[in-house]
Parts: structure tokens; sequence; C-alpha cells
């Protein structure tokens, strides 16, 4: 991948480029929709990568291109990206971080991170830039705080209202060990999987049916959210635990109290699956798995039909737990499965998706890995 991302960019712009930097896709093992809700999420950086290629410039242009489409998108730093397809993700990180700006750049992406299957593309083109104009441009931003720029790039420039689960998780992932994040105090630290001594991988089923951020459900549901909270007298849904489940459905509408109930109970799931991984309760683990997916499902309302059938099949397949993984409306599914399963499973899944009439899904195991970082 460093080697042709650096091919890329030379036989694009001409040059050789002054470094190559990388981050990773995410995969979430429990905690979804939680994270704009200032709430506990629990993801991964996973073994599939974006790489950029990158050197500065001596004006005020930008230039970005990639082996995406093979065209090149420029702008300046002057002015707030529009427009621009797939290369508003890192001309939106460069646009936020303009007042340490020591001029444009030329850039080239390369990615095995596969889009729209809910593994955080976006975010790791959002990363892996951050991190190379942090550099260039010594603009002396800590990880976290590049987390957040790409957050706001997403967020002010794409138009896409997410929180910060995915940035955090691209930037702050480390080897064998999942992000416990605290969205409200931004505190971070790692956890342990601990999955290869009890023969598990985590399995992603990639139904190939891509969602949008930045499309209309995302929203509602984050504006739904944001509802609730305010009729129910707190900043957040944080701010509100089980005990208040009965109050919420008193004083909400029916859709609204759902939607709370799910970030409500979600946060718990999460509390619950640290307890589970600490003890290696492996059935508790895989209980709390199905029922954030059974959540997601039914009161949050953002899986499908093929996700539903990945879940179904991935137990039917010997699994330990699945679940629904990212914004939902399409993407991916995981499974935490013995790895002398994966076959098995690879094999009940494509033969359950033809029978339904549904696209062929792409299983494969994801390995927990480091974020993002200098590569060359």
């Amino acid at each position: 991948m460093i080697e042709a991302v650096t091919k890329g960019f030379k036989e694009t712009f001409g040059y050789e480029p002054a470094g190559v930097w990388s981050a990773p896709g995410r995969a979430n093992l429990i905690g979804e929709h939680t994270d704009y809700n200032e709430g506990f999420v629990l993801p991964f950086g996973i073994d599939k990568r974006t790489y950029v290629a990158l050197s500065p410039r001596s004006d005020s242009i930008c230039r970005v291109s990639s082996d995406i489409d093979g065209n090149t998108y420029q702008t300046d730093l002057s002015s707030k990206p529009v427009g621009l397809d797939w290369a508003l993700y890192p001309l939106g990180v460069a646009w936020v971080m303009r007042e340490w700006s020591k001029g444009g750049f030329d850039a080239y992406f390369t990615s095995n991170v596969p889009v729209g299957s809910g593994l955080s593309s976006s975010a790791a083109i959002e990363c892996s830039i951050a991190v190379a104009l942090n550099e260039i441009w010594s603009a002396g931003r800590t990880k976290q705080q590049l987390a957040l720029i790409g957050q706001r790039a997403e967020n002010d420039v794409v138009g896409a209202p997410t929180g910060m689960m995915d940035q955090t998780a691209s930037m702050l992932a480390e080897a064998d060990s999942a992000v416990f994040l605290d969205c409200q105090s931004l505190e971070a630290k790692p956890v342990s999987l601990n999955l290869e001594a009890h023969d598990l991988v985590v399995a992603v089923i990639d139904t190939r049916v891509a969602h949008r951020h930045s499309d209309g459900g995302y929203r509602v549901r984050r504006e739904s959210c944001e509802r609730g909270a305010d009729i129910l007298g707190v900043s957040s849904l944080r701010g509100l635990s089980v005990a208040d489940l009965p109050r919420a459905e008193a004083e909400l509408s029916e859709v609204d109290f759902r939607r709370v109930r799910h970030v409500i109970t979600e946060n718990q799931r999460v509390l619950d699956t640290l307890e589970a991984l600490k003890n290696s309760d492996l059935e508790r683990l895989g209980e709390l798995l199905l029922a954030s997916h059974a959540s997601m499902a039914k009161d949050f309302e953002i899986s499908i039909d093929e996700l539903d059938l990945a879940v179904e099949v991935a137990m039917q397949s010997g699994a330990v737990g699945s679940r629904m993984t990212g914004g939902g409306f399409g993407g991916a599914a995981i499974a935490v499965i013995n790895k002398n399963l994966l076959g098995s499973l690879e094999a009940n899944c494509k033969a359950a998706f033809d029978k339904a009439g549904y696209l062929e899904p792409k299983i494969f195991p994801v390995v927990p890995s480091a974020g993002a970082r200098r590569d060359r």
C-alpha cells in the first residue's frame, strides 16, 4: 500500500511526496449512536487502512487525487470547499485546520477500507490527512484534537451530523485493544479484547448495501434524541439512566421514547460489556451484542433486512454474539466467532443471501490495529 500510494502520487503530480501517512478504518464492538449523545462507545481500529502520500506547496492551492475515481480535485484554503465528492473529506479537514496552514499541498490517497460498509472509510481519510497536515504545518495538535477536527470537517463541510467516535477510534486505536471513549469527558483508554486467547476473531459481514451519513435518516435520529433530552430537562441523553425510562415514556412521543430508550440502554450495555471482557464472560458478551442489535432494529430502526439476516446466520453458524455496526441503513454486521468457524460463516451467509435474493456479502476477519501514524 505504501508503494502504491507513492507511485500514484508521482504519476499524478510528477514528483516525489514528502511522506506517507495512514489511518485505520474502525469497527464498533458496541455503543451505537451514543457518541453524539455524550455517551459511551467501544470501537477498535481495524487492519484495513487509508494511506495518503502528501507534499506541501508554496501557494495556497490544495490538490487531492486517489485511485477511487482517478480525478484530481482542487480548492484554495481561503474558501470553504463545496461539492467535490469524496474529496470533501480531506479538503474539509484542511479547511478546518487552515489557521495553522503554511501553504497548500498535493495529496494522493489509496485505501483498502471498504466504502459504505460501516467501517468508517471517511474517518480514515480524515485522520490520515489530519496527521499529515499536523506534521507538515507544525500545528502541534494532539491526536484527540485532530479527531475533533475530523468530526468538525464531517459536520460543517460534508454535512453529516456524526459524533466523534469514528475519528477518535481511527486516531487513538491500539493493537489488540478497543478504545473505551467517554464522549462527554473525552477520556479515552485502551481495553484489551483478549480474543486470541479464546481462539476468537471479529468477522465483518459486509452486506454491500452502501449507506451515507449525510442522508436524512441519521439526522432525523439525532434530532429525535436532542428533542427527547430537551423535553426531559437534560443537556444530553448522557444525563439519563435506565431508572428514567418510565418518566421518559410518560413525557415523550412513542417514537422519541424508543429513540431515547435505545441510547440509554446502549450506554449501559457498553459498561456491561467492559465487565464481560474483564471477566472473560463470553456468554454475557454475546447477550449484550444481540441485545444491542435488537435495540437498533426495533427502537432506533436503523437496521435493514440484510443486516438482520447476517446476524441471524452468524448465530446459527456458532458465533458468540453478533450485531450490526456503524450508523445503519446499510453497511456491515460483526460477529465474534471462533476462527475455525470462519469458513462455515462465509458459506452460510452467502447461501442465505443468495436464497433471499440479496447481493453476495463479503465476509472477512478484522484484527484490532494501531491508529493514525506516519509510515514513511
